[in-house]
């Protein structure tokens, strides 16, 4: 049977949220497609686009309507939109910050951000300069504090650690915290 790029990448999320990022590989993928790994070139020419594909449909996967409203709210609707997207598969997290940080994908969350904080509705307004600042922020706050969350679980799923799984998480007043530093730096109020 002849797999599509939308089998290739089904399957490789699949294997993924099974294995982990470390065992996603062109090897495995081939064989959890009965096919040769090489013909896995046909639809992607590295492993890295295969990766940057994957990390597009995880974050399709959890999108959701934008929020309308002022910029604080849409910001942390990005935000916890991205954390529950990369969270619903393992490693997600670790993946999405791979594939953005190589500027291959996985760019919706970053230009999301960008978008409502320079939305222009910020008392003062951000400045231009500041904008991609504050959105590189939010996006590595959100997808170190899941690769904590996830590394953490992982550890203890495989009793590497003691530890108990967390029973709540710090994410929303993290979140808040960065964005009010972002409300006061417009008002002025943070030293430059």
């Amino acid at each position: 049977m002849r797999n599509n790029r939308g089998d290739v990448v089904d399957r490789a999320i699949e294997v993924l949220d099974s294995y982990g990022l470390a065992d996603l590989s062109m090897r495995r993928l081939g064989a959890e497609l009965g096919v040769q790994p090489s013909a896995l070139y046909h639809h992607f020419a590295n492993k890295q686009l295969l990766l940057a594909a994957v990390a597009d449909e995880v974050l399709a996967r959890g999108a959701r309507p934008p929020v309308d409203g002022p910029w604080d709210e849409q910001v942390v609707a990005v935000c916890s939109t991205l954390r529950d997207a990369v969270l619903a598969y393992r490693d997600g997290a670790e993946l999405v910050a791979t594939v953005h940080a190589f500027g291959l994908g996985a760019r919706a969350p970053y230009d999301a951000l960008v978008e409502a904080l320079a939305a222009g509705d910020l008392p003062d307004g951000l400045p231009d300069d500041l904008v991609p600042v504050a959105a590189r922020t939010l996006l590595h706050f959100v997808l170190g504090h899941v690769s904590d969350e996830q590394t953490h679980l992982q550890a203890g799923s495989a009793g590497a650690i003691a530890d108990a799984p967390r029973e709540s998480s710090d994410f929303a007043l993290g979140l808040a915290i960065i964005v009010d530093g972002i409300r006061a730096r417009v008002s002025g109020a943070a030293p430059a």
